[in-house]
This record gives C-alpha cells, structure tokens and sequence, in this order.
C-alpha cells in the first residue's frame, strides 16, 4: 500500500467494484476477515459491501487512516491468500 492518505485514496478510487478481502484488527490476537466488493470512496472513508453471509451488517466502513497504521490489510482479487 501507498504512503499517505492521497495516494490511498487514489489508489482505491481506482479499484472500485472489484472483490476485495479485509482482514481487521479485533483485539488482542483476534483478526476479523470480510469478503466483499468495494463499493465507494469518500473524503476521509471507503465503503466495502460484504458478502460474507455470516449475519454481519450488510456494508462496513474504514478510515484511510486504518491502512496507513496497519490496523487493517486488503487484498484485492488475485492478491487474495
């Protein structure tokens, strides 16, 4: 990932409608993972519409911010382990 808040944001305008997989910090030693599609940009967030069937709300959102501390990871289609 990029090293500021602008090209973040730049580089995830230019990925949105692709699948997309999130792994998020839970807690201690937790790590929550969401697959979804990347669905908007904003100023300061990104809107993901998950797909994950679990029960969970139907879109979540993450500030650029959460990228550049590490405190989430996207992998992006092909990218995905």
């Amino acid at each position: 990932m990029p090293e500021s808040i602008v090209e973040i944001k730049k580089e995830l305008d230019d990925r949105i409608g692709e699948p997309v997989l999130i792994k998020a910090q839970a807690g201690r030693k937790r790590v929550a993972t969401h697959h979804g599609v990347l669905s908007k940009t904003y100023p300061a967030i990104f809107v993901v519409h998950l797909n994950d069937g679990n029960g969970a709300p139907d879109r979540i959102s993450y500030s650029y911010t959460d990228l550049l501390t590490h405190n989430i990871s996207l992998a992006f289609g092909e990218e995905e382990d």
